[in-house]
This record gives structure tokens, C-alpha cells and sequence, in this order.
């Protein structure tokens, strides 16, 4: 697999039986399978395959965070493919899809872009359009969920109330609840995180910048950028820099919809993605 050991090999699930291949990956404190009900909307014309991260999920855990680390290691799952790939991220996702499309471009037909820009973030967080800084609430999850007490966890009930106060979204909570598994019975069960949090908040603020491409480095295929009308992290004077290294750039902003844009308007979302789709594929 392109010199990745097969200890640092990518979990994916893939859903479809035929066509043109789509790859989904997810943000930060995701999982493949937050895609599932967007892959099934596609899963009659084209292959969908579901990726983890490094440190998410069923994926292995690594000693850092890094974008052009995370490129590569989707990279060498997509070069197994056999055939290029659209490739769709959200957040975090879509900061290593575009840098893996700045360094690998013929592993790829087309990139989604998924509420995210390639800028660095004053914080990892959102912005706002004056340009100051807005708190992330991200630290403040990672805290809540190392804080939780998973020996005296019951039920799943317990574990959204102990989130509900750093977390008060149920949507955001049930989310970061989908990474919490409970393994084995009896005594020897236990709840666990499938995240790797120690990781995640040692280097959290890595994941606010956005790496340096490859001198002269643009990717040239077909790109849709979906942003959420409500959300702040893509601005107007991002699409300099979109365009700049994604010069074939569609945006679109979906109405009524925040970071989370798949999750909050799905059907607006599988539309969008499937006229695009139309088109790549001809």
C-alpha cells in the first residue's frame, strides 16, 4: 500500500456494489459511519466507501496530529482503489482532502469541500465576518468527555447528561456519544472512548492551520465547496484562496444550516452532492 504499514492502514466500510467510486471523511471527533445515511442516498449509482482517521473510530491511533501525515495515509488507501475517486470532506476531513488533492491529484476525479477553508483559523473554531475571534468549543468538549467517569456509566442516558452542560446541543452530543463503545459483559465490561483524546487535546491547535502546498501546487479537477449559511467558518474572502488553488470551484450555501451541514439538512445536502456527482460522471 504505497509503503504504509498495514498496521497504520485505514478502517473503511464501503456501501454499493457499482460505479464510479465516492469516499466520505469525516471531522474532528467523527467516524466513518456519521456518512451512513448520506452514502445510502448514493449507494444506487456509485460505490460509497466510509473512511476513520487516524485517532477516530476503528482507525489506529499515532503519535500526532497532522495533516499531510492524515493525506497520506488516505492516499495510499485510495491508490488500492485502482481508479480515481471523488473524494468528499467535512471540517477536519476536508482539510485533508484537500491536502491530499494538492499532492496526489490523479488519485482523484473530483473533491467535495464540506464547510471548510484552507486558511489557518485564529482559533479552531469558527469566525465571524469582522474577522475577530471566537471561542472554539472544541477544548471544552475534549475536557467534558476525559472528565466523564466511564466506570460509573449505566447507561448512554448517564453519559449525555454528564456531557449536557460543556455540550448543550443534543444533536452535537449525540454525535460525540457515537464514538463512546461499552465492550464486554458483566465485570469485565466497560465503556470506553474510541477517540484518542490525549492526543486530540495535546494537539488541537495543530489542526487549525492548513499546510503549505507544494510549490505551484493546484488542483485542477471539478471542486464543490458546501458551506452552511449560518456557519462561520467559510467567509467571502476565502475564495481568493480557493480559487486560487482549486481554480474549477462551485460554492454553495445551504440555507438554515450550521458547521454540521450533512447532519442538519441532509436532504438539501444529497441533492447537492448528487447533481454534482451527475455531472463528474457525465
Amino acid at each position: 500500500m504505497d509503503g504504509v504499514d498495514d498496521d497504520l492502514r485505514l478502517h473503511a466500510r464501503t456501501l454499493g456494489e457499482s460505479g464510479p467510486r465516492v469516499v466520505f471523511v469525516h471531522g474532528l471527533f467523527g467516524q466513518g459511519k456519521n456518512w451512513t445515511t448520506i452514502a445510502k442516498g448514493l449507494t444506487d449509482r456509485h460505490r460509497v466507501t466510509l473512511l476513520d482517521l487516524p485517532n477516530h473510530g476503528h482507525s489506529p491511533w499515532t503519535d500526532r496530529i497532522d495533516y499531510v501525515d492524515m493525506a497520506e495515509l488516505v492516499a495510499a488507501e485510495l491508490a488500492s482503489y485502482g481508479e480515481p475517486v471523488t473524494l468528499v470532506g467535512h471540517s477536519m476531513g476536508g482539510k485533508v482532502a484537500m491536502t491530499l488533492a494538492l499532492r496526489r491529484p490523479e488519485l482523484l476525479r473530483a473533491l467535495v469541500v464540506v464547510d471548510i477553508a484552507p486558511v489557518e483559523y485564529p482559533l479552531q473554531g469558527g469566525r465571524t465576518d469582522d474577522e475577530d475571534e471566537e471561542a472554539s468549543p472544541f477544548g471544552a468538549f475534549i475536557a467534558a468527555m476525559k472528565a466523564m467517569d466511564l466506570g460509573a456509566l449505566e447507561t448512554r442516558d448517564d453519559a449525555d447528561a454528564a456531557l449536557r452542560t460543556a455540550v448543550p446541543s443534543r444533536m452535537v452530543r449525540g454525535f460525540l456519544l457515537q464514538s463512546l463503545v461499552r465492550e464486554g459483559l458483566g465485570a469485565d465490561g466497560g465503556w470506553r472512548w474510541r477517540l484518542n483524546l490525549d492526543l486530540l487535546e495535546r494537539d488541537l491547535g495543530e489542526l487549525r492551520g492548513f499546510p503549505d502546498p507544494p510549490s505551484g501546487a493546484t488542483f485542477d479537477g471539478p471542486v464543490l465547496w458546501i458551506a452552511g449559511a449560518n456557519s462561520h467558518y467559510v467567509l467571502p474572502q476565502d475564495r481568493e484562496r480557493m480559487d486560487e488553488l482549486f481554480p474549477a470551484t462551485r460554492l454553495v450555501r445551504v440555507k438554515n444550516a450550521g458547521h454540521w451541514v450533512h447532519s442538519e439538512q441532509p436532504e438539501v445536502f444529497l441533492e447537492t452532492l448528487r447533481l454534482f456527482l451527475d455531472a463528474v460522471d457525465g
